[in-house]
């Protein structure tokens, strides 16, 4: 329950900072940059090196791709029925193909499976940050009118993004360097991740212009809140996969929207209004349907 309460009391600070304009409008970023480059960081560092790689691991590395790429052909599939611009295509695609995992997942993989779920989600959230460097940038530049794709510049973007960084410090360093010495610090820093990740979602949350583009914003979170965790769900029941990695893959393929699609919808002028849109609606029906989900989720055995 305490968890719960932090992560409402978190949001709805974020919220109300905004609304009465307490901070400056992009006090955000800084709040985003201390997350990306110290608190992230922190929790792989922290967590990763104590996990033992196994087959299991492929899941959460391998779901995120999947969901993007199933998101693709179902907007295409959409678009012979409902007829939409390359943009709205876009929009779409990097709201729907996105999940928010780590500033809403790991508060709510925490909520439901505590500290042993976290590496997980790490995990998860590493295939998907490489999503958004990569696949989510090239749609981006590609609809853009003029856009050049970088694959260099796209590659020097990724082994220069902190989180990734640690990502791969915290399997190559143990066997060589002892990290113990250092938890005390990770700790301390690490625990910053899950309040102000709350806190900054809360202070993104847009509020206006709700009531249009109902269908298609019924289309991208049916896809992303339902039936790409009930696609996984049924392949972990299929399959016989089972356990913890199962469990917070298919809670972390459920999260909404991620903030940073949406934001690149609007750098590229790519249906901003849509995109903000969907990203705001998905983050407080996400709440219920997380929930649902946590349900759901024992039944794969």
């Amino acid at each position: 329950m305490t968890n719960f309460i932090l992560i409402a009391v978190c949001i709805l600070s974020g919220i109300l900072v905004k609304r009465y304009k307490a901070l400056p409008p992009d006090s955000f970023k800084a709040v985003n940059a201390w997350l990306i480059n110290i608190a992230l960081p922190a929790v792989a560092l922290k967590y990763l090196p104590r996990m033992q790689w196994t087959e299991e691991l492929l899941l959460p590395l391998l779901m995120p791709f999947f969901i993007w790429t199933a998101a693709y052909f179902c907007i295409k599939g959409l678009a012979r029925v409902h007829p939409m611009d390359k943009k709205t295509k876009a929009a779409l695609l990097l709201t729907a193909g996105l999940g928010n995992t780590s500033f809403l997942g790991f508060p709510l993989t925490q909520a439901y499976f505590g500290d042993k779920g976290l590496p997980i989600a790490v995990f998860y959230d590493q295939a998907t940050f490489i999503i958004i460097s990569t696949l989510a940038i090239f749609t981006a530049v590609k609809t853009s009118n003029g856009g050049v794709f970088h694959p260099v510049t796209t590659l020097r973007k990724i082994f220069s993004f902190p989180p990734f960084i640690a990502f791969i410090l915290a399997f190559v360093l143990p066997p060589f360097i002892d990290l113990s010495p250092a938890l005390p610090v990770l700790d301390a820093l690490a625990v910053t991740l899950v309040p102000l990740a709350l806190f900054s979602v809360g202070m993104q949350l847009p509020f206006k212009g709700w009531n249009t583009d109902g269908k298609l914003i019924a289309f991208a979170l049916s896809y992303k809140l339902v039936l790409a965790p009930l696609v996984l769900f049924l392949v972990c029941l299929f399959f016989s996969i089972k356990g913890l990695v199962a469990e917070v893959s298919i809670l972390e393929s459920a999260m909404a929207p991620m903030v940073t699609g949406a934001i690149i919808a609007t750098d590229y002028e790519l249906n901003p209004g849509l995109a903000n849109k969907i990203l705001g609606i998905g983050i407080l029906v996400s709440f219920l349907t997380t929930f649902i989900w946590s349900l759901v989720i024992p039944g794969i055995g």
